[in-house]
């Protein structure tokens, strides 16, 4: 009998697999967002959700009697009603392609997995100077700012968030105190106005999230939301730490500012359905800056549910800032990308914490940590050196001292030499500590360059560059190699800085090579802000110490940056525009270093591109002046989607709110007014002309005169030459003109910049010759 069955189930396998597994098997349900035209609800429905949940209903399968599951309340997980139209809800594909037959369904997006993109920041800003103080005061409690941060929730314990003489919460807000294991009404105070979760989507993809290892609520388990917080509008704490490094007076960018705190993230990720219904709460909670560091690849304009969502918030005049980015220093990594969005890239300042490696050939190499602990290793005695790759430029396991690799016989008591790469850098000195190591050298590779990431390590560990680290693992590779390591604290004034950090996603931007990105970078290395009290400044769980603050590193931290002083201008500049405080961060931010040299990309140490480095460093004191800004209104965004290439039906997920259509405004994608200009010649094409259209925010009469860089490759005119304004907010139009005198192989860099004796209005311009497929 059992001989039977075996084989009636084998027959059973090999005719599923004959006509196609995937049928044998139950519709698996997967998140999707549906997005709606918000428009076409019939009036038979008393609101939008009871027709989203008919629709869903609808597509549902039915019993043997013909009634439907009733599980439609179960399956939506969201829905969305102001920055964005429609439901996120867990469906079959069968299900998704009824769905999609259905009138006023727009589109379908699948659900897509995003990661975390992970004191002396203000003072490296001119923020802390006397002048500056005048120049911010009174300005956030007039108008009563509101940063929307998406991230891993917040610590209200922390200091940086202290409320103490802020004004009453505005009466404009309308978010809540979500409460949760951990966090209660209490938590939320003057500074921090509002805190959400949003976990629907990772639960449906990722299970139950377990309660007693994770805060179910807004309070931060991880720290990066917490230290994104801080860092966009942390209250002044002075004494601020970590261990002793960077002891200072710590503070956001906008330090009167207001927090909502909206946790999109957990240890398993962060979920496009959960981020989308955050920005969407957030938009109708009444924010005006969201700041986003986290990203989930590129997909084109109408396929990527964060850029329509901020489109969305953009239309409600939502400064949206999101980080680039590590993917760098390879090429085209960026992510966030739409020009509605400003892209914040990473760069250094000049503050540093150096750490010596001394050789026993008397040879000295400088290298970073944050490593303070009770395992200090004698500067009078050296320990022996040891390095378990190859000579060869690949990588092995043991090189890169991932776990279980290490035999501790070979490294007991021993300075270890680990390669860069593949696991956490703190993690690489646990494993050699688990293994009997002394000591951890850091080695970055090719990739990394020369740039140094200081870290809290747990035990005595120091980070050199790819060149001396080659050096260090030559030497390493004789008979009896010795070492020792030193560690210097804090340093100041740190030359040259900044620089563009290595890890910093680059451009170009290839879903539109004609809108430059990044957009600019910010300080995103080794920054100080406030930390979670759970967990160690390692981040790794058998580190048992707890700090108020951390130093973290990462166009996550970049992008808190951008965010504080859009608030900051928002504040002095209420009735601006998202794209007005874009132009002018973009338009005074600078390209020198604080030896007067280019910005130097520190992969490379050369200098950098605005493919790196954008327009250039924010430089927040002159922003709030900029003289004249390059505005941009939704329409004009719209107009730009009008050239790239959509279908009606395409267009519709960003028009069909505001019933936009295209008026066919703009020649090409380059010519949106946007602050950096980039020329695309196609195949066969020697001549192209661009237009922009300023307004003068300064002085009401203004004269101006344009200076643009020369280039190998084309002649540049700009017509008219002179711009002569008799009034503020008057708005002056000028064409750029680029004629090819000799095609070249790479793209040019230069800039357009207009003098009034005052202000300097820089744009940064790209020129690109494509070549035949």
């Amino acid at each position: 009998m059992a001989g039977i069955l075996v084989k009636c189930l084998f027959f059973f396998v090999s005719l599923c697999l004959a006509i196609n597994l995937a049928k044998c098997i139950p519709n698996t349900k997967k998140t999707y967002i549906i997005q709606m035209d918000k428009w076409a609800k019939p009036d038979v429905f008393i609101d939008h959700v009871k027709w989203y949940s008919s629709l869903v209903k609808s597509v549902l399968p039915s019993t043997p009697e013909g009634e439907k599951t009733g599980d439609e309340e179960e399956r939506i997980l969201y829905s969305y009603q102001t920055a964005f139209h429609g439901v996120a809800a867990q469906l079959s594909e069968e299900e998704v392609k009824k769905l999609q037959e259905r009138n006023g369904v727009l589109a379908v997006f699948p659900e897509i997995k995003y990661q975390l993109h992970t004191t002396r920041s203000p003072l490296f800003l001119g923020l802390d100077r006397e002048d500056s103080s005048k120049l911010w005061a009174d300005r956030l409690s007039d108008h009563n700012v509101i940063v929307g941060v998406l991230d891993t929730g917040i610590w209200p314990e922390s200091p940086s968030f202290n409320d103490t003489g802020m004004t009453s919460v505005p009466a404009h807000w309308k978010g809540v105190c979500e409460t949760g294991r951990g966090f209660e009404k209490h938590h939320c105070s003057k500074k921090i106005v509002g805190a959400r979760v949003f976990f629907r989507g990772y639960e449906a993809a990722s299970g139950k999230i377990n309660e007693r290892g994770e805060f179910k609520s807004a309070r931060d388990q991880d720290g990066h939301g917490t230290h994104t917080a801080g860092t966009v509008a942390g209250s002044v704490v002075r004494g601020a730490n970590l261990l002793g490094y960077a002891y200072g007076t710590a503070r956001g960018m906008a330090p009167g500012a207001r927090v909502a705190a909206y946790k999109v993230c957990w240890v398993g990720g962060c979920f496009s359905s959960d981020i989308l219904s955050a920005v969407d709460q957030a938009v109708a909670d009444g924010v005006n800056v969201l700041s986003i560091s986290l990203g989930g690849g590129v997909s084109s304009y109408n396929r990527d549910s964060l850029s329509i969502a901020a489109f969305g918030a953009m239309e409600k005049g939502v400064f949206v800032s999101c980080s680039a980015g590590n993917g760098g220093p390879d090429p085209i990594s960026l992510t966030n990308v739409s020009p509605w969005i400003t892209t914040v890239g990473a760069s250094t300042m000049d503050r540093d914490f150096p750490a010596t490696v001394k050789l026993g050939t008397g040879k000295i190499v400088t290298g970073a940590s944050l490593y303070k602990g009770r395992m200090n290793l004698s500067t009078q005695k050296q320990f022996p050196l040891i390095y378990l790759g190859s000579n060869s430029s690949s990588l092995m396991p043991s090189s890169l001292c991932l776990d279980g690799t290490l035999d501790k016989a070979s490294v007991a008591g021993k300075i270890v030499i680990c390669d860069r790469g593949i696991s956490p850098r703190v993690q690489k000195g646990q494993v050699v500590k688990e293994a009997g190591g002394v000591g951890m050298i850091l080695t970055n590779t090719a990739a990394n360059g020369e740039e140094l990431v200081a870290d809290c390590h747990l035990l005595p560990a120091v980070a050199v560059g790819e060149r001396e680290g080659r050096a260090i693992k030559r030497y390493a590779s004789g008979r009896n190699a010795t070492a020792t390591l030193r560690f210097l604290g804090t340093k100041l004034g740190i030359r040259p800085s900044p620089v563009v950090a290595a890890f910093s996603s680059r451009g170009p931007n290839f879903l539109t090579l004609e809108i430059l990105k990044p957009d600019m970078v910010a300080p995103g290395v080794n920054i100080l802000a406030g930390w979670t009290g759970a967990l160690g400044p390692s981040s790794l769980p058998i580190d048992q110490r707890r700090t108020n603050f951390n130093i973290l590193s990462g166009t996550s931290m970049s992008c808190p940056h951008v965010s504080g002083i859009a608030a900051l201008l928002k504040a002095r500049h209420p009735d601006w525009s998202p794209a007005a405080i874009k132009s002018a961060l973009m338009t005074t931010a600078y390209v020198h270093d604080n030896t007067y040299k280019s910005l130097k990309d520190a992969s490379s140490v050369t200098p950098s591109t605005p493919y790196d480095h954008g327009a250039g460093h924010i430089n927040p004191m002159k922003a709030v002046d900029p003289g004249l800004i390059y505005d941009i209104g939704a329409q004009d965004y719209f107009e730009f989607l009008c050239t790239q290439e959509l279908s009606p039906s395409q267009l519709m997920v960003f028009g069909k709110f505001s019933n936009r259509t295209c008026h066919h405004s703009l020649a090409n994608p380059g010519d949106l007014n946007y602050p950096a200009i980039s020329a695309v010649f196609p195949e066969k094409v020697s001549m192209l002309t661009l237009h922009r259209t300023v307004t003068n925010v300064g002085s009401p009469i203004s004269n101006y005169h344009v200076v643009v860089s020369s280039f190998k490759g084309a002649v540049v005119k700009v017509e008219p030459a002179q711009l002569n304004f008799t009034s503020k907010n008057q708005k002056l139009s000028y064409k750029v003109t680029f004629k090819t005198i000799s095609r070249q192989k790479a793209p040019e860099f230069g800039s357009l910049i207009w003098k009034d004796g005052t202000h300097k209005v820089r744009s940064p311009i790209a020129i690109t010759w494509l070549a035949s497929a």
